[in-house]
């Protein structure tokens, strides 16, 4: 009984949870509904084709567009799928961390917690960095120095308080964006037709380029990632368990099509020069094709990309560390809610100021960081899949992945394998950044656990061990 019952009981600690007046806000705060979350799905995962020019530059056009058409299958639906699965039968905020506490306990739901949040906010750093590439553009005066820098933390800023305004004003804005941002490929992929030569297609690399394979999977894998981060945000969507399977088809649908149209467009229509294939080349690729205007306006299509990725990102992470409060592998005031706006705002601090933090690093290295740490993370996300699917066989879902253990554990392999080939390219910086992050986890646990908790320095929720126990019963 325990089993079928977990999910709501963990709904109705997060609507009644008596941490601070704000908190008691959530229960009658609205919920996303399909369209909005949607979109935030989208931008969680993709936002547009920008930053997808350097498959191109690594490997070539036939490469690419067999990228982004194959690599979903083997990627993104098992990924999609094993999400839609857990975020309708855990639906409570923080997603992952609670998949990986109820299969092998709050040591392993903080750990994953962890790679999943710095991953996360290296990611809106990321963000940050690609929308001033683009900016840069169109005013030269941010290329370098401390203009850029100050750029990049004046978006960072702006952007997480747009955030703390509320939920639903960030997944209408998502709609908007999302709109805004895709029609300049639209407009990009029409005016290409006249010019395309399909036996451009199927180019590979250019004399005297050599394939760079790192960089092409690591530009595939952080382009079609992140599905996963939508279910930290399962207390906040309405009737979750209908919802998640619909929107993630949807919001798969719209990343794929995203991605494929306008680099069939741009390769079929240009000439293939390989050097001039990095991120913000599809601005020039407007500009040769139809005009300054189309540049301009793909230009500024990809700065509301980046704006509702960031939305979007910071949104997963502030809910996540509000999930985390939740089951009491973090501090009570974690959950605290925002009285104004019923926003998690100490999630949305420290999230920004991680992310200011860390803006300085190189691009390559901030790509390369998400994805070692994702990969990591995902590692322990399929192994909890699996080992819920095991434990709890009888569990009610409202949305099951039709297959058996046997058939789950070929559909994990594929993409476990390709998660250990990325860590394989990660270089020392990398290595350094991971092993600090899961030194520091590692450290916070024991501390919290001998410590914190037993010495009353700070407050605890004691839901995640309590459930743990009725689920095992």
């Amino acid at each position: 009984m325990g089993d079928s019952n977990y999910s709501q009981q963990l709904l109705d600690h997060q609507e009644t949870l008596p941490t601070t007046k704000a908190a008691s806000v959530s229960q009658n705060h609205k919920k996303l509904s399909i369209i909005p979350f949607i979109f935030l799905i989208y931008f969680e995962v993709s936002g547009g084709a920008y930053g997808a020019e350097a498959a191109v530059g690594a490997a070539g056009p036939l490469c690419s567009i067999l990228g982004f058409l194959i690599f979903p299958f083997l990627w993104s639906i098992p990924e999609a799928l094993i999400t839609a699965e857990l975020a309708t039968t855990f639906p409570g905020n923080g997603g992952y961390v609670i998949w990986a506490h109820q299969a092998f306990g709050p040591f392993w739901g903080l750990l994953i917690g962890s790679w999943k949040f710095v991953s996360g906010v290296i990611n809106l750093a990321s963000c940050s960095v690609l929308c001033i590439e683009y900016i840069k553009l169109v005013l030269p005066l941010f290329s370098c120095g401390a203009s850029r820098y100050f750029a990049v933390v004046s978006l960072a800023l702006v952007l997480s308080f747009l955030n703390y305004t509320g939920l639903v004003v960030v997944g209408y804005t998502a709609i908007l964006l999302g709109i805004f941002s895709l029609l300049p490929f639209i407009l990009l992929a029409l005016i290409s037709i006249p010019n395309i030569d399909p036996s451009r297609w199927i180019s590979l690399n250019e004399d005297r380029v050599k394939t760079d394979w790192s960089l092409f999977f690591n530009t595939l894998f952080w382009n079609l990632n992140f599905w996963d981060n939508a279910s930290s945000l399962a207390g906040e969507v309405d009737r979750p368990q209908k919802t998640f399977p619909k929107a993630l088809f949807l919001a798969g649908l719209l990343t794929c099509l995203a991605y494929l149209v306008p680099l069939l467009a741009a390769t079929g229509a240009m000439p293939l020069k390989q050097e001039n294939w990095v991120n913000g080349y599809f601005a020039d690729v407007a500009q040769i094709i139809a005009g300054k205007w189309l540049m301009i306006f793909l230009e500024s299509g990809a700065v509301l990309s980046s704006i509702g990725f960031y939305e979007a990102q910071l949104t997963s992470c502030a809910y996540q560390l509000l999930g985390m409060a939740d089951l009491g592998v973090l501090p009570q005031c974690f959950s605290v809610r925002s009285k104004w706006f019923n926003t998690p705002w100490l999630g949305i601090l420290v999230s920004t100021l991680i992310t200011v933090a860390v803006s300085s690093m190189n691009f390559a290295d901030l790509i390369s960081s998400i994805n070692f740490l994702y990969s990591l993370a995902m590692l322990l996300e399929f192994a909890s899949f699996l080992w819920l699917r095991r434990k709890l066989p009888m569990m009610e879902r409202p949305f099951r992945v039709p297959l058996e253990l046997p058939g789950l554990t070929m559909m994990c392999l594929i993409p476990s394998g390709f998660l250990v080939y990325i860590m394989s390219l990660a270089n020392g910086t990398v290595l350094l950044v991971s092993s600090v992050v899961s030194a520091l986890t590692i450290l916070w646990y024991f501390m919290t656990n001998h410590f914190c908790k037993s010495n009353m320095w700070t407050h605890f929720n004691n839901i995640g061990p309590k459930l743990m126990d009725q689920d095992l019963e």
